[in-house]
């Protein structure tokens, strides 16, 4: 996969296509409502360094309900796709090609919840993954490194209404993480739609 319209933002070993304004703002102002109102929410408990700890973020999983996912710990029962998301993954798969089977929802209430290191890359997501991240509300800073140097970092701000699209050998290469930042007040909602083995 390469869109003609989107460079690559990753010098190697991976890729990554970036539209800053994939939806407008009056759709995304429109979106955030309904995925507020549509969505059921949760704060999950994770396992980090041996650790069970509540996740800094709320979360849920949708799409194909005979299939569960899994991460740190946790294994998530997605519920059936809402009108809004499904219209979302709809206009999606056909800029990436892709069938996706779930979205993983994170809505981060301010500043103070994140994301921390990470790469997706459980085997149900097979051996490289088309991961398409689309960001509603509060404009975020989302940092990638090479997983196994610390090295090469990359920055990008995720605005509202912006899609990126991780393809290829970005998620056994490269690591992602969303930081806390003290200057955002306000809420962020990131749908992260991937495609599920069974």
């Amino acid at each position: 996969m390469r869109p003609l319209d989107s460079p690559n933002l990753l010098p190697c070993l991976g890729e990554a296509y970036f539209w800053e304004q994939f939806f407008s703002p009056e759709e995304s102002s429109v979106i955030v409502e309904r995925l507020i109102s549509e969505v059921t929410w949760k704060q999950e408990p994770i396992k980090l360094f041996g650790r069970t700890v509540m996740q800094p973020r709320l979360t849920a999983l949708q799409g194909d309900p005979s299939i569960s996912y899994g991460y740190s710990g946790i294994r998530m029962i997605p519920s059936p796709f809402s009108p809004t998301v499904l219209a979302i993954k709809e206009r999606i798969s056909a800029l990436a090609g892709t069938s996706f089977t779930h979205v993983l929802l994170n809505r981060y209430r301010d500043g103070k919840d994140s994301m921390g290191w990470h790469r997706d890359n459980e085997r149900e997501l097979g051996v490289n993954p088309i991961i398409a991240s689309v960001s509603f509300g509060e404009s975020r800073v989302f940092h990638f490194r090479l997983y196994e140097t610390k090295a090469e970092k990359r920055t990008v701000t995720l605005s509202n209404g912006s899609l990126l699209i991780m393809a290829g050998a970005t998620q056994h290469h490269w690591e992602h993480q969303l930081p806390k930042s003290a200057k955002v007040a306000g809420e962020r909602i990131n749908l992260t739609f991937r495609a599920i083995k069974r």
